[in-house]
């Protein structure tokens, strides 16, 4: 049982991890909105171009997050290794 406890353990580091990405997505976003509203301001006349631009890449950073955020659930409440674990245990004494 003390091996099943590491498997858990290490899956939901490993899930912090994968919030902790989101995290990051997100200051990552709020510096994407402030150049593009820092670039309109000093170039108004290109301001759809760098809207464009600027959903396009919010959109791309969001993927991250939604992914960080998919692994965090499966790690923690369908985690594959722990029925990899639970198939191996009596391999492993």
């Amino acid at each position: 049982m003390e091996h099943l406890a590491t498997v858990i353990v290490a899956g939901q580091y490993a899930a912090a991890m994968a919030v902790f990405a989101g995290i990051v997505t997100t200051i990552g976003q709020g510096n994407i909105a402030a150049k593009a509203i820092e670039s309109i301001a000093r170039q108004p006349e290109a301001r759809g171009s760098i809207s464009t631009s600027m959903i396009i890449s919010l959109a791309m950073a969001e993927t991250n997050g939604i992914y960080g955020l998919v692994v965090a659930m499966l790690l923690l409440f369908a985690n594959p290794l722990v029925a990899t674990f639970e198939r191996l245990a009596p391999l492993l004494g």
